[in-house]
């Protein structure tokens, strides 16, 4: 039997190469699509980084977490967070954080807020004192940042805290851990207590201012007249008894 050995070897040959031609015109036109960039999550961050277990929890129980991620989404100002760690967290005094209601828990997060994004190289283009995410209140709800050299210092009124260095930074958002929790103003002067409200007038002070209250000097002329009135009754008195007693004497 002749076998034709060439032929098959071509034919085999000229498959091959056509299955690798297909597949690569395949790949040419149909590649795999790259994953979409996920919206930043403040709190994956944090749990990235480690050692901040109790400003994730605040920044979950005061939904600040969300409006964080939703001015990020929403927003080309970007946001800067300054963030105390656990260690920042419990040097306060015992019981500080369970004696606050949730509207002052929500204060003290965003008081470590600012409404925009600043690298480290720019804090010395911000003014004094700085506005935060608390309010604009400058004597309750701000505080000072001077740079020496390499060191930042944050200045409350309160406390005295030093950035420990970046936690994350992407030209939107920037976290830089402090070594200590920021405490504004706010909590610590007396609020100014509200204006009395203004004094009614009665009803019936009109009638009383027009007819006028008794006076003392009417009290004298009506004690003055009655005395008149008895000393002449008396006079009167006298004369009859004078004239009659006259009469019968003669």
């Amino acid at each position: 039997m002749k076998f034709n050995y060439p032929l098959i070897t071509l034919s085999l040959l000229l498959t091959i190469l056509l299955h690798s031609t297909t597949t690569s015109s395949a790949a040419t036109e149909s590649p795999a699509p790259s994953p979409s960039s996920a919206p930043t999550d403040i709190i994956r961050i944090l749990k990235k980084a480690g050692g901040f277990t109790t400003l994730i929890r605040l920044l979950q129980t005061t939904q600040v977490a969300t409006q964080i991620n939703a001015q990020l989404l929403n927003s080309n100002n970007g946001l800067t967070l300054f963030a105390p760690n656990d260690n920042s967290f419990s040097s306060l005094k015992p019981g500080f954080l369970n004696s606050l209601n949730d509207q002052q828990k929500n204060e003290l997060i965003q008081f470590h807020e600012l409404p925009s994004f600043v690298s480290l190289s720019n804090f010395d283009t911000l003014s004094n004192p700085v506005r935060t995410q608390a309010g604009d209140d400058p004597t309750r709800l701000a505080f000072n940042i001077t740079s020496s050299g390499n060191q930042l210092n944050l200045t409350t009124g309160v406390v005295n805290a030093t950035v420990g260095g970046t936690v994350f930074s992407d030209h939107q958002l920037a976290i830089y851990q402090v070594d200590k929790v920021l405490l504004p103003r706010d909590f610590f002067l007396p609020k100014s207590p509200p204006p009395a409200p203004a004094p009614q007038k009665p009803k019936d002070s009109k009638k009383k201012s027009a007819q006028g209250p008794a006076s003392a000097d009417d009290d004298t002329k009506s004690s003055a007249m009655s005395l008149k009135e008895k000393t002449g009754f008396m006079f009167i008195l006298a004369v009859v008894t004078v004239s009659v007693a006259t009469v019968f004497s003669l």
